[in-house]
């Protein structure tokens, strides 16, 4: 089910070696410190929370406000901007710091985020989204499912808006692919499967 109504308006993709907005990069980070420092000094994230998240949450935040730049929330109301991410290794990171600080005394601030669907959470609160949002564990990024299941919540749930693609932290490799979704909006590219592939090609 690919609906024409509906538009890619953006898209980024960050890895190790850089950070790319569409065909643009927008940073290459240093490599004699560490990474996240590094993109949050020089994208201007300004959100001191950021220090606080596990590694798939600060790199969940980094690509959405990447994504977001431009983007006039004020447009749709809080519940009709969605949230629809997946990956491979869920909340790996996380779960094997917390099952270590357990051998001594269990950390909560750890504990926080052993579950992957947090990175979406943290995205909405920063941003005041409230529509339906989903994560979902697979080997790897499916845009068939991908634009299947953010179709179905475009035509039939009231989202008009939606972040979508794969964000996945794992062994110090980092992987996001987000995608800024929106219906009715023309001056984007047809959502579809193949659109996905083609945004992510060089992720």
């Amino acid at each position: 089910m690919e609906q024409q109504d509906i538009y890619i308006s953006g898209s980024v993709c960050i890895s190790r070696k850089e950070v790319r907005s569409g065909d643009a990069i927008v940073l290459e980070p240093g490599h004699d410190g560490n990474f996240f420092s590094d993109i949050y000094e020089k994208l201007d994230i300004n959100y001191p929370k950021f220090f606080k998240m596990d590694a798939l949450c600060k790199l969940g935040i980094a690509a959405a406000h990447v994504l977001l730049d431009g983007f006039d929330k004020s447009m749709y109301q809080p519940g009709e901007i969605g949230i629809v991410l997946s990956n491979r290794s869920g909340s790996i990171e996380a779960d094997i710091n917390y099952y270590e600080s357990s051998k001594t005394f269990p950390s909560p601030s750890l504990f926080v985020y052993t579950l992957p669907n947090i990175v979406i959470g943290e995205i909405s609160i920063r941003y005041g989204f409230k529509g339906e949002n989903a994560f979902f564990i697979s080997e790897e990024f499916d845009p068939e499912w991908t634009v299947f299941y953010v179709n179905n919540l475009m035509q039939h749930q009231g989202i008009k808006a939606c972040i979508c693609g794969w964000v996945d932290v794992e062994d110090g490799a980092l992987d996001a692919r987000f995608f800024l979704v929106e219906k009715g909006k023309e001056n984007g590219i047809n959502f579809t499967a193949d659109s996905l592939k083609q945004g992510c090609a060089a992720g």
